[in-house]
């Protein structure tokens, strides 16, 4: 009734204030009912219907902006910017986005997915709008996870020291940083922030300060509130960094969400409004398992439970039997994860080895660096992480493992195209910026037991080692072909002549269907298993050159730095001439879809194999 009158930006003012909790409710039924056919990022989105809700009566968009960090609890600002029509092709592709876009709509002022960055990017936007000459109110919304990334910090302390309006929104939905302390807080709140006392705050500070001790005067008086304020205000710590402090305030109670918003638009200097919501709320199976509904497949609204059961393994799956297998058969094993217990198959070896866990929070850069003093320390931790957040710690891998050649184990999930998430999720660049790294040792398993081989592998492996697996299924097939790992060694697979397929990792499985097509074609074609990403098999490269006039190299890796292009490097290097076609994504990034779409797209699919194969080898006997 009431949705069906939001249609484009500010709409929301048009609903009358007695029926803003029913469109509340209309949102939320409507959100559960899509993402259950879609999926997507449910829990953190019913958590934050009536604080956007708020956002938008107080702002006026899109000359206002509002930076949501990571972007995953944003649906609520996509239908109140008139994106409602575009839920049924969510994270599909050619579809809406899951995340802000700024190709998408004016009204997403940043692009984002990966967490900790909102702060930062707000305030670089209202610098610039105080330069400009501007008064528009720049919001940037950050969760109470969001704020364990260092890189918010670093804002914050940067925020307090810049002379300009910011207002910072700490969406905490477990309450994890203080208690709401009642009437003391919100009345604190209305005096700090109405117009008389900030006009005589101003007013007294300019004055004192055209006295000649009236600086010192300013300190003092400053240094006595402080030492009073900290006894009954929650937030001095951001009050210490230069931010005004106001809250806690409930974020389900629109009233007050507004009425506090509106006193942080009067500040004139950077100010954190502190919000206590609940994940999931309004839907009970989400309130029961935050977790599962981070990251909903699509599911029955009746039980919460998945519409599509997993009839097979995935790689996280073995990953996580195969983990507690090594931590029952070696005590030093320990496992680093950055607020990913669920999503990187750690919780079953959580629940068996508590003390040889260690959730280090949004925080890859200490993660890697932790588990560098871990590995000084005699012991063999291996950090479990998404490929494309491994990403943010690339500084610590080659500073605080690599120079120091520690026998440090990256356990990388998702590498590779992930689908939904998007361009800030896929794991394409880990082979080439790992690579690039002296004292690394890249592998990345054709299978399920390659997986399982090579972590054991690595553990007894003595160096910095990273093994990548993809997203989904675990391949089951080839499953007669299981040689030893040995440092450095491919594996044949089949073994002719005319066409050499070289995979890597997930491409094995793609590279057999190749294969058979051009079998089909009368062609003899040859599969080596690369294994090893760094190093390369030199020798086997070389004897498969002598074998075949053209050899193929496949990777789910951008071309630049990957392994394609350290194998073309190798036979330039040695003088040997034959005919190369790599085979990896370009120069792009790739955008958010199914992962079957996505690689027809890109050209990765069978089909699109074979083709370039036929064209490249034209002419060749």
């Amino acid at each position: 009734m009431y949705l069906e009158k939001i249609n484009k930006p500010n709409d929301i003012k048009k609903i009358n204030k007695n029926n803003l909790y029913d469109l509340a409710d209309e949102i939320r039924e409507f959100l559960i009912e899509s993402i259950s056919e879609t999926g997507g990022h449910l829990g953190a989105n019913l958590g934050t219907v009536e604080l956007t809700m708020a956002l938008h009566l107080v702002l006026n968009l899109p000359q206002d902006k509002i930076i949501w960090d990571v972007g995953h609890q944003s649906y609520t600002h996509k239908i109140l910017t008139g994106r409602k029509e575009g839920f049924s092709t969510l994270r599909k592709y050619g579809g809406m986005a899951g995340f802000p876009k700024t190709c998408e709509s004016e009204c997403d002022a940043f692009n984002t997915g990966h967490s900790s960055t909102s702060i930062s990017a707000g305030l670089g936007m209202a610098v610039a709008r105080t330069m400009a000459g501007e008064n528009n109110t720049i919001v940037s919304v950050i969760g109470d996870g969001a704020l364990t990334g260092g890189m918010a910090y670093e804002a914050l302390n940067n925020a307090g020291k810049a002379n300009t309006k910011l207002i910072v929104v700490l969406n905490d939905n477990n309450m994890s940083i203080s208690e709401n302390v009642g009437g003391v807080s919100q009345y604190l709140n209305n005096v700090r922030t109405s117009e008389r006392y900030l006009e005589l705050k101003e007013g007294v500070k300019e004055k004192l300060g055209k006295t000649a001790k009236g600086n010192d005067m300013i300190y003092k008086i400053s240094k006595a509130k402080s030492s009073i304020k900290s006894f009954v205000i929650p937030g001095m710590y951001f009050e210490e960094m230069g931010l005004t402090y106001l809250g806690p305030v409930d974020g389900h109670d629109i009233n007050a969400m507004v009425r506090v918003l509106n006193e942080a638009k009067r500040c004139k200097t950077p100010v954190l409004v502190h919000v206590l919501t609940k994940k999931g709320k309004g839907f009970l199976p989400a309130e029961r398992h935050p977790a599962r509904f981070h990251g909903a497949e699509p599911f029955d609204i009746e039980t919460g439970l998945p519409k599509h059961k997993k009839m097979s393994p995935d790689y996280t799956d073995v990953f996580s039997t195969v983990m507690c297998k090594m931590g029952e058969r070696d005590s030093d094993v320990v496992a680093i994860t950055a607020a990913m217990p669920d999503g990187t198959g750690l919780k079953r070896f959580k629940s068996m080895y508590p003390s040889r866990f260690f959730d280090v929070g949004i925080a890859e850069e200490h993660a890697v660096t932790f588990a560098a003093g871990l590995a000084m320390g005699g012991l063999k931790p291996i950090v479990c992480v998404y490929s494309s957040f491994l990403q943010r710690a690339y500084d610590q891998i080659i500073h605080d493992v690599c120079i120091q050649n520690l026998h440090v184990v990256f356990c990388i999930d998702r590498a590779g195209l992930v689908g939904s998430d998007g361009e800030t999720h896929q794991g394409i660049f880990d082979l080439s910026y790992l690579t690039s790294i002296p004292n690394m040792c890249v592998l990345a398993p054709k299978n399920k037991w390659e997986l399982s081989d090579m972590i054991k592998f690595a553990l007894k492996y003595n160096g910095p080692i990273a093994i990548r697996y993809p997203r989904g299924k675990a391949y089951d097939g080839l499953s007669e072909f299981r040689a030893p790992i040995e440092y450095g060694q491919s594996e044949w697979i089949f073994r002719e002549s005319g066409i050499c397929l070289i995979a890597v990792g997930s491409m094995v499985k793609t590279a057999v269907e190749v294969r058979e097509k051009l079998k089909e074609m009368g062609k003899n074609v040859s599969i080596l298993n690369a294994r090893f990403v760094k190093p390369i098999d030199e020798e086997l490269i070389k004897e498969a050159v002598s074998l075949h006039p053209h050899i193929v190299t496949m990777e789910e890796n951008v071309l630049s730095g990957g392994f394609g292009e350290r194998v073309g490097a190798f036979l330039l290097r040695e003088g040997i001439f034959c005919k190369h076609t790599p085979i990896a994504i370009m120069d792009t990034y790739v955008e958010h879809g199914n992962v079957d779409i996505l690689k027809k797209e890109i050209g990765l699919d069978a089909d699109s194999i074979v083709e370039k194969i036929l064209t490249d080898g034209e002419g060749l006997s």
